[in-house]
């Protein structure tokens, strides 16, 4: 059956997770966010490679939500560029998709 509810996917800095969930949570962008924290980051920035302790962020919305989503992570993450991936969800438990469009707005 076709979903419109989508994974996104950021990291951001430990100490920042709580309160990126919390803000999205509070506006209703996502119904759900799990932290995983001890994910170590290598990437390019700024001509060199760079190594950073993150917390990987796995949110749950609405694909019609995701332009606010990443709109409202411009204010809550402290990055110059946060990663924040949207990715479709081929299928799911129809009751936990229905959670999810019933708690996002």
């Amino acid at each position: 059956m076709p979903t419109t509810a989508r994974v996104l996917l950021c990291t951001c800095p430990p100490d920042a997770a709580e309160r990126i969930a919390g803000g999205l949570l509070e506006k209703r962008l996502v119904a759900c966010v799990n932290a995983l924290p001890g994910v170590v980051s290598r990437y390019w920035w700024k001509g060199a490679i760079q190594r950073d302790d993150e917390t990987l962020l796995v949110m749950k919305t609405e694909a019609s939500l995701v332009p606010e989503v990443i709109a409202a992570l411009k204010g809550l993450h402290p990055y110059e560029v946060p990663e924040l991936l949207a990715l479709p969800v081929e299928a799911g438990a129809e009751p936990y998709l229905a959670w999810v469009r019933g708690e996002t707005r």
